[in-house]
This record gives structure tokens, sequence and C-alpha cells, in this order.
């Protein structure tokens, strides 16, 4: 029998992979409904399906690694993250999926009572939410939507040299805005922002997907928190939020 890796395992769900395949286990299967009809519909490489019988999918393993880890330095060529701003473009160029996503409205209110909590909680200083907050500002204007991953975070897009090899999990897919999934791409890696803009080809407002960071990092603390994550860790969230500053 191969060797079970446990790649990622909270309450919500988990994910083990199996020689060549990963079982991902899912507590909320409209998420597994959503991921496997966006993946039939995105326009570039995503993991094959095997089967399904829920709360279980299988999955194939896609060649190569990730571009990077959130907290890690990037070991992939400035060409392999031009590549991935250039996968994402072709993805953002695709009809639309059916399903809407979160409305400017929903988010700022998720991110208003995150913030809340944060302070309430002292998690962290209140001037560095309070600036952040104000960062995150930029994000609400009107946007033209677009077929979106959703969360586009560096570990989810797979590398081999220079050319993207696939993108996985993309249960959060839906119709949103480009540069939230730039920001999600960059999260952490500001010093390819650049490479993947150039990539992406066209001009994109720096100022937002700056927004985005803030935001996507002060809404993401208390669930890391909350299911065993260091949002501390050095690179991650928190220093996401501090280099605001």
């Amino acid at each position: 029998m191969e060797e079970v890796e446990v790649v990622v395992a909270h309450h919500e769900r988990a994910t083990l992979r199996v020689g060549d395949v990963f079982l991902k286990i899912d507590a909320d299967q409209t998420r597994t409904d959503v991921e496997v009809e966006a993946m039939a519909m995105a326009p570039i490489p995503t993991p094959e399906v095997l089967w399904r019988k829920p709360p279980v999918l299988a999955l194939a393993a896609l060649p190569g690694t990730a571009l990077g880890r959130l907290g890690e330095p990037s070991t992939a060529s400035s060409a392999a993250w031009a590549a991935a701003g250039a996968a994402t473009r072709v993805l953002h160029d695709a009809p639309l999926p059916p399903w809407p996503g979160r409305s400017l409205d929903e988010i700022a209110s998720r991110l208003d009572g995150e913030c809340a909590w944060l302070v309430t909680n002292g998690v962290l200083p209140t001037d560095l939410i309070t600036r952040n907050r104000r960062v995150a500002e930029a994000v609400f204007r009107s946007w033209t939507p677009v077929f979106t991953h959703g969360d586009l975070q560096v570990a989810h897009v797979f590398v081999d040299g220079d050319e993207v090899t696939g993108v996985v999990d993309w249960s959060e897919a839906s119709q949103g805005d480009a540069l939230f999934d730039l920001a999600s791409l960059t999260l952490g890696h500001e010093e390819h922002l650049g490479d993947v803009v150039a990539g992406y080809g066209t001009d994109v407002d720096l100022d937002v997907i700056r927004a985005w960071w803030s935001l996507r990092s002060l809404r993401a603390i208390r669930w890391l928190v909350e299911h065993g994550f260091d949002p501390t860790a050095p690179g991650c969230e928190v220093d996401v939020l501090r280099s605001r500053m």
C-alpha cells in the first residue's frame, strides 16, 4: 500500500495524498460541486477527476511542483511567475461561470466583522488594523466580473520549469474581481508582482492589488487561528499587514 500523506486537515475538510491520487473530503458538498464544475469549465490545466463518491473526490496529481509557499521564498523562475500571470489572464478571458460571487456589500460587511473581532480580542494592534482597513478601501469600486479562481494562492499553481502544469482547489471559483486573483497569487511574494503583471499582459491598478492583500489578510486571520494555522509566521498574513505600515 502507498504511504498516506496528510496534505491539509481541519474540521471542514481534509486532503490526503496516496501515491499519485489526491483524496479530498469535504463536509460541504456544495463546495465540491463548484470545484468539479469549475474545473470542467476552466480553459487552463486542472487535475483530472478520477472518481467522486461523496464526501470524497479523487483527483490525479499534477506534474511539477507548487509555484511557491506563503512564508517561504519561491525558487521558481521569473518566467514561471510570468507564466502564472498569463494562465490567470486566460482564465479571466473565459466565459463566466453561471453562479455569482460575493457582492461588494457582502465583502465589506465581512471585513468589518473581522476587523471588529481582531480589535475586541486584542489579536493585533488597533493602529495596524485601522491602517490596513483604510488601505482595503481601494477594493470597493465597480469592476467587470470575470471567471475567477477565488483562492489562487501560490501553492495552488503548479509549474514544471517555466510552464504552468495546472491549478488546483477550485471550490471558491465564481464571478469576481480579476485583481483579487492577482493579489491572491502574489500575497507574501510582492517581489514577483511585476513578473505576474507582465505575464498577465495588461495594465492593472497596483493600489487595488495591495488593497486586496490587506483585505485578504485581515479577513483570514480569525479562520487561520481557529483552524490551527499560524498567521504570525514569518512572511505570512500578519507580516503582509505590517508591510503596509
